[in-house]
């Protein structure tokens, strides 16, 4: 990966789709997928992303913005996505990035994995949606990153956490309950149920219920959004 030339990006894919989950879910946006993870979440449906060094395209900043307008000129809202965009690898690129973008009018959201927070990224985003990762991905979520994103950003922000289990649940449940012993109020919080397989089916639907339930019991603290690209186009398919 050339990543000492911030006139370039090594991108995944770049493609049009309608939001699939979260508090913008079915808006049509670009995503930019980035190439390279080290977060390493054991339920990631993205882990052709996680090499840094293979699998992408290192294209400049300039064909990134080219390949937006040849697929839609009329659209101008970009979700930055990976991988993951806040590994310190790809800031000073995708600081260049996002001015570029925000110099040609486009509303920017990125999908941050919690794990590390960007104050010169994030200052430049309209948007922030940073995961608060659960036991069953096998990362160790770091409460004080979320609050400590909460308190500056809470107006352009919501938190998302996968729930696949009553243990994922409580977890996120508990931590809800820790930031508020210290702040008046958090930006939204979204539940997304976890959806694995083409034969969820009945099992996926118990647990959407099922978090209903344990929301209900626990003060109505979550929105639950679910999946939507993966309910319509199954849970393998890309770029959807």
């Amino acid at each position: 990966m050339k990543n000492s030339d911030s006139s370039f990006l090594y991108i995944n894919s770049i493609y049009i789709a309608h939001e699939g989950e979260g508090q913008f879910i079915g808006v049509p946006q670009f995503f930019v997928r980035l190439q390279g993870c080290a977060v390493g979440c054991t339920n990631c449906d993205s882990k052709d992303t996680w090499a840094f060094n293979r699998g992408g395209e290192h294209l400049s900043l300039a064909e990134i913005s080219g390949k937006l307008k040849e697929l839609n000129s009329q659209l101008k809202r970009v979700s930055i996505t990976g991988g993951d965009p806040t590994d310190a690898r790809f800031e000073e690129s995708l600081l260049a990035l996002i001015k570029l973008l925000k110099s040609e009018g486009y509303w920017i959201n990125m999908e941050a994995s919690g794990t590390r927070l960007s104050y010169p990224l994030f200052d430049l985003l309209d948007w922030i949606s940073l995961d608060l990762k659960t036991p069953s991905t096998g990362v160790e979520g770091d409460l004080n990153l979320i609050g400590e994103c909460n308190d500056k950003f809470m107006h352009k922000m919501q938190i998302k956490s996968v729930v696949q289990d009553e243990k994922d649940f409580l977890y996120v449940r508990g931590s809800y309950s820790k930031l508020l012993e210290t702040r008046d109020s958090l930006a939204p919080w979204v539940l997304t149920p976890s959806y694995q397989s083409e034969d969820a089916g009945d099992n996926f639907q118990a647990l959407v219920q099922q978090l209903y339930q344990w929301n209900y019991s626990s003060g109505t603290c979550f929105r639950i959004i679910g999946q939507q690209h993966k309910w319509i186009f199954g849970p393998n398919q890309k770029q959807v």
